[in-house]
């Protein structure tokens, strides 16, 4: 059983690791993937942060500046808009002047069963999570080649078990680990290893807040506890460094073993039965009252 205490990376890696490599994380101003920027900044990278609003932006990129001493550079851009990335990358390029890691961390979810999901909300998570992923990484290709760079794709485990309510994370992040595999046979022999990291239930952020049963805990969680944002940071570390340097086409999954376990919660099937909405599901007396 776990204790529960997630050393610091820097107790475990050197703080200049990644000095010289500069990166580019989508999604970088909040959460987990703030984290994983955080962290390359922490061990030597410079880091250009991206989504689309540039106040908070701004605010984590002083935020991390403060707490690491690293250089960040915020861009406010939509992945799903591929002239947007360009602009993105392009100012990216010119004050850095070189890209070695690629962090495709963008992305969009919710709970809904299938048949309550409208056909924009699919659509739109399958173009924040898997186009927004395909056009970051096409425009980063020729920097990435120039570097022999690493492309590191947030990924999940729901469509390893076909998650209940997450028919269209599902379909997004089966996509986004498709491109990962084909991206490194295509993009190996350029000297470019791609891999994803698939995140478990990470405490104490918004993906938790929106996705998670109320009253969720550690029970489920063979390793005997929630993860950590440090987590997710250690193996960021490791894929993007030349510890991974034979390492490609990958997922490494970081969920204390969470995903060996059953998906079916929120009351499965009985709220599959009595088609529950998201707000029924996330508020439980609702969901007991209709049961």
């Amino acid at each position: 059983m776990s204790n529960n205490v997630v050393i610091p990376t820097s107790s475990i890696f050197k703080d200049d690791i990644l000095k010289g490599k500069v990166a580019f994380v989508t999604g970088g101003g909040s959460g987990i993937c703030k984290g994983m920027a955080e962290a390359l900044a922490r061990h030597g990278a410079k880091v250009t942060i991206v989504s689309r609003t540039l106040s908070k932006l701004e605010a984590a990129a002083k935020e991390m500046r403060a707490s690491t001493g690293g250089e960040f550079l915020a861009v406010a851009a939509d992945v799903r808009d591929h002239k947007q990335i360009q602009v993105a990358v392009d100012k990216h390029m010119a004050h850095y002047g070189r890209l070695d890691i690629l962090v495709n961390g963008a992305a969009g979810n919710f709970l809904s069963l299938s048949q309550h999901l409208s056909f924009n909300a699919f659509r739109s998570v399958i173009e924040i999570d898997l186009i927004g992923t395909f056009n970051t990484t096409k425009i980063c290709f020729p920097h990435l080649k120039a570097s022999k760079g690493s492309i590191i794709n947030v990924s999940a485990t729901l469509p390893y078990n076909g998650q209940v309510f997450q028919s269209h994370a599902c379909a997004a992040k089966a996509g986004v680990g498709a491109l990962s595999l084909v991206w490194a046979n295509e993009w190996g022999p350029l000297g470019i290893r791609s891999n994803c990291i698939a995140p478990g239930p990470i405490a104490n952020t918004v993906g938790m807040a929106k996705l998670a049963p109320e009253g969720t805990d550690s029970v489920r969680v063979p390793i005997g506890r929630l993860g950590e944002v440090r987590d997710i940071e250690h193996a960021t570390l490791y894929l993007a460094s030349e510890a991974a340097s034979y390492v490609t086409g990958q997922v490494l999954i970081v969920d204390g073993g969470n995903w060996l376990q059953p998906s079916l919660e929120f009351g499965y099937p009985q709220v599959c039965e009595q088609e529950l909405n998201m707000r029924e599901i996330m508020e439980p007396e609702k969901a007991k009252a209709k049961l």
